[in-house]
Parts: C-alpha cells; sequence; structure tokens
C-alpha cells in the first residue's frame, strides 16, 4: 500500500469513527455537557462525515487492490 492510499484510509477511519460520535451527540444518544448534544445539525453533519470517510476508505481500498 502506498503513502496516498494509507493516508486516506486513516483519514477515513477518523472520519467515520468522529461522525459517529456526532451522530451519538446530535441524536442525544451520547449524554452529555456539550452544546451539540440533541442538535440535530450534529446528526447530519456527522452522518456527512460517516459518508465522506467510507468513500474515502473504499477509494484507498480499490487503490490498493491488484490490477488497478
Amino acid at each position: 500500500m502506498n503513502g496516498v492510499a494509507r493516508t486516506r484510509l486513516v483519514g477515513g477511519g477518523i472520519l467515520v469513527a468522529t461522525g459517529l460520535v456526532w451522530i451519538g451527540q446530535g441524536t442525544s444518544l451520547i449524554k452529555s455537557s456539550s452544546f451539540m448534544t440533541g442538535d440535530p445539525f450534529w446528526a447530519w453533519t456527522g452522518l456527512a462525515a460517516v459518508a465522506v470517510g467510507i468513500g474515502l476508505i473504499a477509494w484507498a481500498m480499490r487503490a490498493r487492490s491488484p490490477g488497478s
């Protein structure tokens, strides 16, 4: 795996993890005293982050598959 594909893979993983936390906070599944808790904006932003993260992971996996 080359450096660019590895960066996409790691960046995608970070985006997915961050997005899941944002979805949890935006939907109040993660309880805290944060300004993000219960705000639907963060749930939608988290969903977008997860989508982009999955795209980056798929791009990285495609780049490392044989014959690409």
